[in-house]
């Protein structure tokens, strides 16, 4: 589908950052009323999204440590309040950066506080999509949907359909949650203001205008027995399903995103950027704590890239006399933050004409200092080798493909499966088994295999990492190995 370009007559870029810092909530159908200073729009979206039973779920799900016991180790939901944290300081600083150089300033009635909310929100969301066992959900449910007995499932699906869930993302299942499962199902979902929507959103484009390829490989798989996409087709990120598709328009018009340059989809919001480096930031200083916890990982290992973040490498790295491990490596990880912040914010101000055009290249990451870039590579690169290859990681890796595909095996037929009452006992008890997510979300499984394929994927990505492996043991008639 080619989405039309929304802006048509230039506009100038105080009235571009109104538009994007907007407080319609999408989905609502009256415009929001005027709020107390000291709580906004954008304070209500914060708030939704805290109390929501999606961001509660986050509480035992992997963010990088599958159903790990050890105390203090990072879930989605301590990884997001941490982005979070980190997501207000950088849209409060850069909102302050930007005031300064806009010719007639910040919007009239939006400060910089608004901003930092914004992102702030849009930060406690950022994960809200992912499946249990974190990316290793994601790798397991495309895996699955890969095998080509079940991409021959998929055949009479369209084309966008079938690479929806050849590629399935967390990051669409997030944008789903938000606008059409929670609060108000298939009524508008959270119906959150589209400046918090806007910044939650890295990649504001369909998995078909990501992937070229793939679609043409897809075209061509029509005619021939033979699946032509495999588990190792390299496929790119993407933000919303097409169910969602009409949302994603709606939510660009309101906000004038400009059209990508690189494909049909839209620009990222200036504002994704910032939630992006909060993520990258924690991604890069905190998750490398929780490997010298586990063990994976050693102290000069962590401390000479924080120091090389703050900008100050000591000739010798030793841990002082008067600090422990912890101690000290939270010391430099608050110096490593505050310049992390400060350097970031200067990129954005820096570059607000680019950001405002969608024309930036890269993270703002490539934009700030070389010892800064040196500092978050080293650091992703040190995560990768000693942490997400560990041997104890892996091995829970594969035990949660090994969950994840038997809660697909089981459940998953329902989706081409027409309800009977003649259905064999197996499939009428797993009917009943999804029925109260079905009632909650008002909706049937239906003769539409698409729609019913995204609604077994909502209850089974619902679920924590506990949730998903009790369930796929009792499904496996394993009763007393349940965590």
């Amino acid at each position: 589908m080619t989405i039309t370009t929304p802006i048509k007559q230039p506009i100038s870029s105080t009235e571009h950052w109104q538009r994007l810092l907007s407080p319609q909530r999408l989905g609502a159908k009256h415009p929001p009323s005027s709020n107390p200073a000291n709580r906004s729009q954008f304070h209500k979206d914060y708030d939704r999204l805290v109390f929501s039973h999606s961001f509660r779920q986050l509480n035992q799900k992997t963010q990088v440590h599958p159903l790990s016991n050890q105390m203090g180790i990072h879930t989605r939901l301590t990884h997001s309040l941490e982005v979070s944290c980190i997501g207000r300081s950088l849209g409060t600083m850069a909102a302050e950066k930007l005031h300064d150089t806009l010719s007639g300033g910040l919007p009239v009635g939006i400060g910089a506080a608004d901003v930092g909310v914004i992102i702030q929100a849009a930060c406690i969301a950022h994960d809200i999509g992912n499946p249990p066992f974190g990316h290793a959900g994601e790798y397991a449910i495309r895996d699955w949907f890969m095998h080509p007995a079940q991409q021959q499932r998929l055949g009479q699906l369209s084309i966008n359909q079938r690479l929806d869930i050849l590629a399935y993302e967390g990051n669409a299942q997030g944008f789903r949650v938000l606008t059409r499962n929670e609060h108000h199902p298939d009524k508008g979902g959270m119906r959150l203001t589209c400046a918090t929507l806007g910044a939650f959103m890295k990649y504001p484009w369909l998995a078909s205008h990501a992937n070229p390829s793939a679609v043409e490989a897809l075209t061509g798989d029509a005619h021939t027995d033979t699946p032509l996409l495999t588990t190792q087709t390299a496929l790119r990120k993407f933000g919303c399903f097409d169910s969602e598709a009409a949302q994603l328009e709606e939510l660009a018009h309101v906000l004038a995103l400009p059209r990508s340059s690189t494909h049909d989809g839209f620009a990222r919001h200036p504002l994704a950027y910032l939630l992006e480096a909060a993520d990258d930031i924690c991604y890069a200083l905190i998750d490398l704590e929780d490997g010298i916890n586990l063990n994976m990982l050693s102290y000069p290992e962590v401390a000479e890239i924080l120091y090389t973040l703050i900008g100050d490498v000591p000739e010798t790295i030793a841990l002082p006399h008067y600090a422990s491990v912890r101690q000290h490596l939270a010391a430099l990880r608050a110096r490593a933050m505050m310049r992390l912040v400060n350097t970031v914010t200067d990129a954005f101000a820096d570059n607000a004409k680019a950001l405002l055009a969608g024309e930036l290249e890269g993270s703002l990451f490539t934009h700030c200092a070389p010892d800064i870039q040196a500092g978050i590579y080293h650091a992703k690169k040190l995560a990768q080798d000693k942490i997400f290859n560990h041997p104890s990681k892996v091995r829970m890796e594969l035990m949660a493909n090994q969950c994840l595909h038997r809660l697909l095996d089981a459940l998953m037929p329902l989706a081409w499966q027409s309800p009977s009452e003649h259905a064999p006992f197996e499939q009428q008890r797993l009917q009943m088994l999804l029925q109260p997510h079905l009632a909650e979300h008002r909706r049937s499984l239906t003769d539409d295999t698409y729609t019913n394929i995204l609604t077994i994927l909502d209850f089974i990505t619902g679920m924590n990492d506990h949730e998903a492996y009790r369930l796929a043991q009792e499904l496996q008639g394993h009763w007393n190995t349940m965590v």
